[in-house]
């Protein structure tokens, strides 16, 4: 297939296959922005599904094989923003974005044993590339106990930088909105992980197109000046002088912790992340006319914000549940192609 088959359209199957495919046909993406489901968050109820393995760090081996996967992909300056939500130990399907409140359900077990089975099959077959072997790699969260907070994302993170790409920055998403929590032992979650991964150690990152308003003239950029001093007299006759600031305005490189709310959205993808959260991700990682690429395009969030400014999107997903909401908010073929089967 040609680049214009990938093009603006979701590609349903495993998306290490379909992967492997782009791979095959020289597909090249400037920028992966991808949310993943998160580790025991949720049964989605689908074979082959991730965030259901036996341990945490079975499920680090998936993402690590999913994402060097994603750098095959990617071109060479290209980078990864990647969205990853931790998880307590003894408590599956607490945690996660707006409105996860549900327990796994019963058929999880199930589907951790198909899983298993396919992946051992494709394993078999030399489909995938050879494991890495955890003691290089792949942290273990070993010693876990019930209500522990696991570390998810920096363990995926450490993992990723094990495998060969660049750990360039963690980014806090600070939630206004967060979802309430019936804990009492501990203070509400509030914030999810972003990180900002890159293949090569030289890559495309636009820092003007994401500043923020400034809050100094100076180089560090606090926004105001000091126009004088004024002296003044204490309570206790203590001589002293006070500054007077003004307002300068002007704007200063984007800090790493991000005020996003949660966006809520009236379709049947429950876990969709904000288009504020994707919007400087895209902005800073591509040029107009470039692609964005998501492995994990669920209701397709990331392409929805790709086509607003401007680029092209790639977005792979293994439920064709989820192709009517893509239609609904993006403008691409009402029949995607697919890759392998749903």
């Amino acid at each position: 297939m040609g680049l214009n088959d990938w093009l603006d359209r979701c590609h349903f199957g495993d998306c290490r296959d379909t992967m492997r495919a782009m791979i095959a046909d020289g597909v090249k993406v400037q920028t992966c922005v991808t949310s993943p489901p998160y580790y025991g968050l949720r049964d989605y109820g689908h074979a082959g599904q991730f965030g259901l393995e036996e341990t945490p760090a079975l499920y680090i081996e998936a993402m690590v094989e999913v994402f060097r996967a994603v750098r095959d992909v990617l071109a060479d300056d290209g980078t990864l923003w990647l969205n990853i939500g931790d998880s307590y130990a003894g408590s599956w399907g607490s945690q996660g974005r707006q409105g996860n409140t549900g327990q796994m359900a019963g058929r999880s077990v199930a589907n951790v044993r198909e899983r298993s089975k396919i992946q051992a099959a494709r394993i078999e077959a030399g489909a995938y590339p050879a494991k890495m072997t955890r003691t290089s790699a792949i942290p273990e969260a070993s010693g876990l106990k019930p209500k522990d907070l696991i570390g998810i994302p920096w363990m995926l993170a450490f993992a990723l930088r094990a495998d060969g790409w660049y750990l360039r920055s963690d980014i806090i998403w600070s939630k206004g909105n967060p979802m309430p929590e019936s804990v009492t032992d501990r203070p509400t979650k509030s914030h999810e992980y972003l990180f900002l991964l890159s293949k090569s150690e030289r890559y495309h990152y636009n820092h003007e197109a994401i500043k923020e308003p400034a809050v100094s003239e100076h180089a560090s950029g606090n926004g105001f000046k000091r126009d004088a001093r004024l002296s003044y007299m204490d309570a206790n006759g203590a001589r002293g002088n006070d500054e007077h600031w003004t307002d300068v305005g002007g704007s200063r490189n984007r800090r790493s912790v991000w005020n996003i709310n949660t966006q809520p959205y009236k379709g049947a993808h429950f876990a969709t992340f904000p288009e504020g959260l994707v919007e400087p991700c895209v902005l800073a990682g591509s040029r107009a006319g470039d692609v964005v690429f998501d492995p994990f395009f669920g209701s397709g969030t990331s392409g929805r914000v790709a086509q607003r400014l401007g680029r092209s999107y790639i977005g792979l997903e293994l439920n064709c549940e989820y192709e009517p909401l893509q239609r609904d908010r993006l403008r691409q073929p009402s029949l995607p192609l697919e890759i392998g089967s749903c």
